[in-house]
């Protein structure tokens, strides 16, 4: 029977508990990948754009017109099963766009992964708020007291 020395022994366990340390201390549970390389893994990419608009197949489309939009897709039977989220050159992903995400999310039933500054996240639509889809220009309020009045009306009514 072959005995190794204790020194032999203690070094060998030292080196494989510092192996254990340094892969432990290397993986933090995130996943960095770079969302160019993953484009071609989602079924559709959408970016996000200012106000809370988004773009898709490179048109300004606010929440709402894209929520029809995964509406037609539904009726058409071509909707994805997963959408990746990313951000546009002029806005980055904000919590409004997240937002949004998850509404449709919980209305047409697909995946929602996005780009957290390099690392790509699965949405969770339970944890982040789903926010009623809305258009983008909301219409305008006009005031009470210049209901049924003309432009080139004065107050006096004589016209000038």
């Amino acid at each position: 029977m072959t005995r190794f020395s204790t020194l032999l022994t203690r070094a060998a366990g030292a080196i494989l508990l510092a192996s254990m340390l340094v892969l432990a201390g290397c993986h933090r549970g995130d996943t960095k990948v770079s969302t160019d390389q993953m484009k071609g893994q989602f079924d559709m990419t959408i970016q996000a754009y200012k106000s809370g608009q988004f773009l898709v197949d490179g048109a300004a489309l606010s929440a709402l017109d894209t929520g029809s939009h995964f509406a037609y897709l539904k009726d058409q039977g071509r909707l994805p099963k997963t959408v990746l989220l990313t951000r546009s050159d002029d806005s980055k992903i904000r919590k409004q766009h997240l937002e949004f995400m998850a509404r449709m999310q919980l209305d047409y039933g697909f995946t929602v992964y996005y780009d957290d500054k390099g690392t790509l996240k699965r949405m969770n639509a339970v944890e982040t708020k789903a926010r009623d889809l809305e258009d983008y220009h909301a219409p305008v309020q006009s005031n009470d007291e210049m209901k049924g009045k003309e432009a080139g009306s004065s107050p006096t009514g004589r016209g000038y």
